[in-house]
């Protein structure tokens, strides 16, 4: 069996908005200004606590700062999302390829479900994968082999992670799985490599060349 896993945020949507505006409404619930939201552009990918950590708020206040995180992003921010250009149509593709596609995001499952079926591709997915509301299986190894057991893969299968942050390629590499990375999302060239990936690809084309036309120099 072959079988695709994909990140969410920055491989299959482009979520800068709802996730830099949960930010900022988590950050001024403890008097945290940050004037330059791009200066958060590298924080989209890893999981919550990470960014909280960085912004000088104390652990003790962590589940504090990711419940009010959530007030913005669980009614509003996870809409202020967009498809990445051929994403759908990549993804119709794979599956009669036969692929058995899966998404494995350090997201909350709610919210990673929620944004697949509002964009309308939750149908492709055999498995919706994230982790939970009290932060347990929020690292990228964890999530990645919670969705592989739930698919019930096996040492033998093809199995790859595409994914665009260093966290993908090392939950990869982690679960013994091929990574992908992507240069279209929030990581660079560099981060992927020395993440340890096995293959970069440019853009949503460079996937369906690789997948499909099996066209793996790029």
């Amino acid at each position: 069996m072959k079988y695709i896993l994909f990140d969410l945020d920055g491989t299959l949507t482009d979520p800068y908005d709802g996730i830099i505006n949960s930010f900022q409404h988590a950050f001024a619930h403890f008097g945290i200004r940050e004037d330059d939201p791009d200066k958060l552009r590298r924080f989209i990918g890893p999981p919550l606590r990470e960014t909280f950590s960085e912004y000088g708020i104390d652990p003790s206040q962590h589940e504090k700062a990711v419940s009010v995180y959530r007030e913005h992003f669980g009614t509003a921010g996870l809409y202020e999302n967009v498809l990445y250009d051929g994403i759908a149509d990549l993804l119709e593709a794979l599956t009669d390829r036969g692929y058995i596609l899966a998404i494995a995001s350090s997201k909350a499952e709610i919210y990673v479900k929620k944004i697949a079926e509002h964009f309308g591709i939750a149908r492709y997915f055999s498995f919706i994968g994230g982790s939970e509301f009290d932060g347990r299986r929020s690292g990228k190894a964890e999530v990645i082999q919670y969705v592989l057991s739930s698919l019930g893969v096996y040492p033998t299968d093809e199995v790859y992670m595409i994914g665009d942050r260093e966290h993908d390629i090392i939950g990869a590499k982690t679960c013994g799985i091929t990574g992908v990375g992507v240069l279209y999302g929030y990581g660079d060239k560099a981060e992927l490599e020395a993440a340890g990936t096995d293959y970069i690809v440019g853009d949503v084309a460079g996937l369906k060349r690789f997948f499909i036309d099996q066209k793996r120099q790029f």
